[in-house]
């Protein structure tokens, strides 16, 4: 894959995952009350692995020859981190559901 696609491929899904965690953060009205801040905590930690993904993408953004690869590699395995986070999260709002 060309440097500007995975860029543009990248950048695609963290809006879309950004719109996901709206969706999630949205559910917290239906979380009781006792259970409210362990997943607001959950959201916080998603949304801090989803700005490093964003740092990380800009970092590829101006990185050149090998520091590409090595970049892109970092960022596959933040990508991986991220959705185990958030599917980890929905699991746990679907059994509190």
């Amino acid at each position: 894959m060309k440097r500007e696609e995975y860029i543009d491929k990248m950048s695609k899904r963290l809006k879309e995952w950004s719109v996901k965690i709206d969706e999630l953060e949205s559910q917290l009205g239906t979380v009781s009350t006792d259970m409210k801040s362990a997943y607001e905590q959950r959201i916080r930690d998603i949304k801090d692995k989803r700005d490093a993904m964003s740092r990380k993408l800009q970092e590829l953004r101006g990185a050149s020859g090998d520091a590409w690869k090595t970049l892109t590699n970092g960022m596959d395995n933040a990508w991986d981190d991220f959705k185990d986070a958030f599917k980890s999260a929905m699991d746990k709002f679907k059994k509190a559901a």
